[in-house]
């Protein structure tokens, strides 16, 4: 890899980690540097920067992973921990069913430019309502409800459009059903496990990743395990903090429809 595609990968890398899970969009944002800096790693590369994130999110909530696994296996699904393993089945399901019957239709605008400034204004108002509407927080995930959980599912179903975050439907969706912020966040970041996990399978396959990829997984994970203990921490413990990614949002679609009908 020559130094100038090495340098754009790095970025590509640390771009992923970041946003995967704050609410902008991972892959709005991978397709607009990929155009910006002239570089596209492929496949290959892409599953590799997505496996580094998946593991972040395995790091973090191991124990939270152990537990609900552990609860479900031994049948104990009315405990909290079996209950929200119940929920995140329910919540999988519409995004399998986009993944196996539905990919195909998008294909054809995943690197659209028009649809991803669109993706970006529909996430940020999605976040925008979430940090404004009058709605009394207060549920823990147990007490979600199944239908509310399969709607969730549903809006991560959405984020297979570039420029729609995946955490930022499925965080303000929990929101807005009344879970409170940290439950939102854990219900959003645990249910994107089994999508990343089969959304690379399915890429992959039986093949293997390339050895001299492990380092763009490594720097994605490092940047991944950092963001999301920065935003479960410091920044997403008020859902008044989500009104910034929701200007950012909403302003980057606005620039990039201007660039678009100007260009």
């Amino acid at each position: 890899m020559a130094q100038g595609d090495l340098f754009a990968a790095l970025i590509l890398a640390i771009v992923q980690g970041f946003t995967e899970w704050i609410p902008v969009s991972s892959s709005g944002h991978l397709v607009l540097l990929e155009r910006l800096l002239g570089f596209s790693g492929g496949l290959e590369f892409e599953v590799a920067l997505h496996f580094g994130t998946l593991m972040a999110v395995f790091v973090y909530f191991g124990k939270d992973i152990t537990d609900i696994l552990q609860d479900i296996l031994l049948g104990r699904w009315r405990s909290e921990n079996g209950k929200l393993g119940l929920l995140l089945i329910v919540g999988t399901i519409p995004a399998v069913f986009v993944g196996f019957f539905a990919r195909n239709l998008f294909d054809s605008v995943l690197s659209n430019m028009v649809v991803i400034a669109i993706g970006f204004g529909i996430t940020g108002l999605f976040l925008l309502i979430a940090a404004t509407y009058r709605v009394k927080l207060g549920e823990g995930v147990k007490n979600l409800g199944y239908g509310k959980a399969f709607i969730i599912g549903i809006a991560q179903a959405l984020s297979i459009i570039p420029g729609i975050s995946r955490s930022g439907a499925t965080l303000s969706s929990g929101i807005l059903f009344g879970l409170k912020e940290k439950s939102a966040m854990k219900f959003s970041f645990l249910l994107s496990i089994p999508v990343i996990f089969g959304a690379n399978i399915l890429i992959v396959g039986n093949s293997t990743l390339a050895p001299e990829l492990i380092w763009a997984s490594f720097v994605s994970f490092l940047v991944g395990l950092a963001t999301i203990h920065v935003l479960f921490k410091y920044i997403l413990i008020h859902r008044k903090n989500l009104i910034w990614f929701a200007a950012y949002c909403l302003i980057l679609s606005v620039g990039l429809i201007t660039w678009i009908i100007l260009g």
